[in-house]
């Protein structure tokens, strides 16, 4: 039996994953009915009734981003970078971040890293690099994302939008990882993009 089931794992993660990738796989859950309970320019709440994958009947809540999220981790030539601190009203909170912003849908996000960076560090950028994409929240949201590593930094004036009480600050890079590892920094999109950077100096990539 355990020879089995070693080669039904083999065939499944050398023949029928490759055959069938995960974007192939289908959907186990139904869809019945939908209804939009909330909506403003920002998020849509749809609450579903719903199949669940064992056929039973359910309900889902989904909170819809109308805009892809976008963060950006600004590094100079001496290793330092720029954090951005906000209250944040729905946590009731003060946060260090990242500079962050909103991707409308159907706009260019790295032409939108460029201005979110511009109106909250006064900074632009001549070189930009793909650090990673990813999903915020995927039990409850479909909000997504993309994170840039910004270099040749130019420095300007910030132009922050009126709903934005920003305080910046320059520290080492090194100083805003120690900073995810003894979470005072718990922003999920700073937390990911600077853990990125890190494995690529690590690797040497940057």
């Amino acid at each position: 039996m355990a020879n089995l089931f070693v080669l039904l794992r083999w065939f499944y993660q050398n023949l029928f994953r490759k055959k069938y990738p995960k974007t192939m796989i289908k959907n186990p859950w139904t869809t019945l009915t939908e209804h939009i309970p909330y909506e403003n320019p920002w998020i849509k709440i749809s609450h579903r009734e719903v199949l669940n994958p064992a056929g039973n009947p359910g309900i889902y809540g989904v909170v819809h981003f109308k805009n892809l999220a976008i963060g950006i981790v600004p590094v100079d030539e001496e290793g330092n970078t720029w954090l951005v601190g906000q209250y944040r009203y729905a946590l009731d909170k003060y946060s260090w971040e990242i500079p962050e912003g909103g991707c409308p849908q159907g706009s260019d996000p790295l032409e939108t890293a460029k201005r979110e960076l511009k109106e909250e560090t006064g900074m632009s950028a001549s070189e930009w690099h793909f650090l990673l994409d990813f999903h915020t929240s995927n039990s409850v949201t479909d909000e997504y994302g993309i994170a840039y590593l910004a270099k040749g930094l130019l420095h300007g004036e910030a132009e922050p939008e009126e709903t934005e009480d920003l305080q910046v600050k320059k520290v080492p890079l090194r100083e805003a990882i120690d900073m995810v590892l003894r979470g005072e920094i718990t922003d999920a999109l700073s937390v990911m993009a600077l853990l990125r950077v890190e494995v690529m100096l690590a690797r040497g990539e940057i």
